[in-house]
This record gives C-alpha cells, sequence and structure tokens, in this order.
C-alpha cells in the first residue's frame, strides 16, 4: 500500500469515526481543548512555571556547557534524566522558548494520536473471543483515554510521558506481533530510547525475560535465554551510549547519581503518590529520623521482588506474558520512586485498557480492579491532588489515592497470574 493510499485510508476512517461515534467528536473536542489552554497558558502566566523550560534548559546546557548539565542551580526544579535526554531537546532550545514549545506540543498532540493508533492495533491482537466482535467498546475507551484529565496536567506541564508511553507500546505491539529474534531486538530497541527520553520504564527492563509457561511442571523456572538475551541486548544497547558521556565527563555521573538518589527537594512534602514518598512525608511531620536512601531501596526491592515473582512464577498466557510483566515494571516504577505525578499515569493508562480487553469481558478482576482503576486514573486522581494542597501541610498531606488504586492493579495481576479468578461472571 502506499503512503497516499495509507492517507486516503486514514482521512476515510476519521470521516467514519466523526460521522457515526458522537462520544468521538467529544473526545477530540476535549482533548484539543487541552492542547489550545496549554499553548495558551504556558506562553502567557506560566512561562516561569512549567516542566519544558526545565528540558530547555536541559537542552541549552547540553549544548554550552555539558559538565554542568546537573547543576541544579541552573534549573527552576531538578533535571534527572540521562544526558541524551537533553540532547534530544537541544532542537527545541535553538528554536527559542517560544517556538520551540509550540513545536513540542504540535508533536505532544501527533504523538498522542500515534498512541490511540498502536493501542487500537494491539487491542485488534490481544482481545479475548468473549468481548464484542464490533469496534465499539475499543473506541469508547480509546476515547476516554483522549479525554483524560492527566492529558491537561502533562500539556501544562509540558511534560514527555506521552513520548515515552507511544514508545512503550510500540515496543509492546512489536513483542506480541513478531517473534522472530531481529524484531525482539527491535521492540527492546524501542523501549530503550523510551528510557533514554525519562526513565520511567526503567523498571520494565526485567520484566523483558521471556519465561517458557508451556510446561507441565510449574515448578522449575524455564527461561527462554536467547530471546531474553536479546532482548536485554536491544534495551540495554540505546541506554548504553550514556555511559560513554559519563566516561568522558565524570562530573556528569556524579551529578546524576546525586540528583536521582537523594530524592529531589528531599525535606519538602510533595503530593507525590509514592510508598517512598508517602513515608518520607510521614517522617517529616512527625520529625521521626529517616535516610530517604533506605526508604527508597527498601520499598523498591519488596514491591520489585514481589513484582517479579508474579511474572515469574505467574500462570499468564505464553503470548499475552509480557502485557502484565511491562504493566508490573511500571506500577513498580510508581510505588517505589519518589516522584510519581499525575501525568506519569498516562504511561499506565493504556496498559490498563489492553489488560481490560485481554481478560474476560466481565470477568472478577475486570470489573473489581482494572476497570474502576482505569476510571480513578483517568478522571480522579487530579481531584485528590487538589485536595492534598487544601489538607497541607500540618494536618494531612498524604496523597495516597492513587496509591491504593495502584496496588489494587497490582493485586489483579497477582490474582490473574495465581488463582486465575479470571471467568466471566455467569460462566
Amino acid at each position: 500500500m502506499s503512503i497516499i493510499q495509507k492517507i486516503i485510508r486514514i482521512k476515510e476512517r476519521l470521516i467514519d469515526l466523526w460521522t457515526n461515534y458522537t462520544l468521538f467528536k467529544y473526545a477530540v473536542i476535549v482533548h484539543l481543548g487541552y492542547f489550545v489552554v496549554s499553548l495558551i497558558l504556558v506562553l502567557t502566566v506560566l512561562r516561569e512555571q512549567n516542566d519544558f523550560l526545565i528540558y530547555f534548559t536541559a537542552g541549552g546546557v547540553f549544548y554550552n556547557d555539558l559538565n554542568n548539565l546537573y547543576n541544579q542551580e541552573h534549573y527552576l526544579w531538578d533535571f534527572r534524566y540521562l544526558p541524551l535526554s537533553a540532547a534530544i531537546f537541544v532542537p527545541f532550545y535553538l528554536l527559542g522558548f517560544e517556538l520551540g514549545f509550540i513545536v513540542f506540543q504540535f508533536l505532544n498532540l501527533l504523538v498522542n494520536i500515534l498512541t490511540c493508533v498502536i493501542l487500537y492495533k494491539i487491542i485488534a491482537l490481544v482481545r479475548r473471543g468473549d468481548h464484542e466482535k464490533d469496534d465499539k467498546r475499543v473506541i469508547l475507551f480509546i476515547c476516554i483515554y483522549l479525554m483524560a484529565v492527566p492529558h491537561i496536567f502533562n500539556y501544562i506541564l509540558g511534560q514527555i510521558n506521552s513520548f515515552v508511553a507511544y514508545f512503550v507500546l510500540l515496543s509492546l505491539y512489536i513483542f506480541l506481533k513478531y517473534d522472530k529474534l531481529k524484531w525482539q531486538f527491535y521492540g527492546s530497541f524501542i523501549l530503550g530510547l523510551s528510557i533514554i527520553i525519562k526513565p520511567a520504564a526503567l523498571f520494565m527492563i526485567p520484566f523483558l525475560l521471556v519465561i517458557n509457561r508451556g510446561i507441565k511442571q510449574r515448578k522449575k523456572i524455564r527461561i527462554d535465554i536467547l530471546k531474553s538475551a536479546i532482548r536485554l541486548i536491544g534495551v540495554i544497547f540505546p541506554i548504553s551510549f550514556n555511559l560513554i558521556l559519563f566516561i568522558l565527563y565524570p562530573k556528569l555521573w556524579e551529578g546524576f547519581i546525586a540528583t536521582n538518589f537523594t530524592g529531589g527537594n528531599p525535606l519538602t512534602l510533595n503530593f507525590s503518590f509514592s510508598i517512598s514518598k508517602l513515608i518520607v512525608n510521614f517522617c517529616y511531620i512527625y520529625n521521626i529520623p529517616f535516610n530517604q536512601l533506605i526508604i527508597l531501596f527498601g520499598v523498591l526491592i519488596i514491591i520489585g521482588f514481589l513484582g517479579f515473582i508474579i511474572y515469574v512464577k505467574g500462570k499468564f498466557e505464553q503470548n499475552n506474558a509480557i502485557i502484565y510483566g511491562l504493566t508490573l515494571g511500571m506500577l513498580i516504577m510508581l510505588l517505589g520512586y519518589f516522584d510519581s505525578w499525575d501525568h506519569h499515569l498516562l504511561i499506565l493508562i493504556p496498559l490498563l485498557i489492553i489488560i481490560i480487553f485481554n481478560l474476560p469481558r466481565n470477568s472478577e478482576i475486570t470489573t473489581k480492579f482494572m476497570r474502576k482503576s482505569f476510571i480513578f486514573f483517568s478522571f480522579f486522581d487530579l481531584v485528590f491532588m487538589g485536595i492534598w494542597f487544601l489538607t497541607t501541610p500540618f494536618w494531612f498531606p498524604y496523597n495516597f489515592a492513587s496509591t491504593i488504586f495502584l496496588i489494587l492493579v497490582f493485586y489483579g495481576i497477582f490474582k490473574y497470574g495465581f488463582y486465575q479468578t479470571n471467568k466471566s461472571k455467569g460462566d
């Protein structure tokens, strides 16, 4: 199919969606509203209070003075990411703030559209037979994703979570559709690119291991060594280019470690919903001595261990296990690392949609855990963030509602993997 034919096909599909699906019209209008409002706000009243300014500045520091990339005197908030992440923003820096932000936001909008396309394709691969045969319900969930409130937070901040979400889903699509080793490498390479953009997907790496599940003796763990190695090499390869910069500029490594493993603004209360930050807030408010590193690694080790055991020992279907593995990796990051914010949920929400369609239509796990969490993350998390501001600093500084729903998703995957309580109601 030629490019022109593809464009014509896409145009016809969009006309069909606009004509026959009222919710699609609303979703497009709402999402474009988020986009326009963010442009106006950032270019006027929020010019000095947004994350894009941090990325823009990092691009400038990378271009002009690489050694001082992690010198936090340059930034309003900490720049935590890998050096090559800053390199990505050099072109925006060269365009100047206003034009750079406008171009960046249009790319953000385009990536959100592409995310919806790849999400539709993945659902077509993994949807169970007891779901509706037509696309109405698929379009419903994609429309809800487009209208999800974290999008406006992502746009207004000039954040990069949409890019991470797209690369994670593209990687997942390749893993699901193609079995040849070269495609396993391509899929993990793309996941590595997402980690360069933002390390949110970092804890997905252990879940790239391919576990042979079609065996009778499930007590024995059998790993497909070759495929697993190809995946791990693929994801590490693009990330490893940062090592060259760390070797050439030792000060970069020192700054990266100091910034990421002391927890930004360590003695300040904030509305992160990670377990680590909730513990830090508790210790801070009651003047309990604490060590952030011990809290961070303690929580990550506990949650990471539980997640990996679920993935390795769970009775997931062979072909679709990677869906639950990548979701567990994201849950570990959101529950474990200090800085887990509303806009990070844009990476998790599409994975929840995929799981909903991979589980039986009305399964207990879907109704009790996945669907409710999907709705909460899409529309109500921001409300509880607002409540946090009303109850802080010295009354109730704990933004724990999202934490509960993250734990529910984690537990839902555990139940599916170990107890297979996944039959539709009435079966």
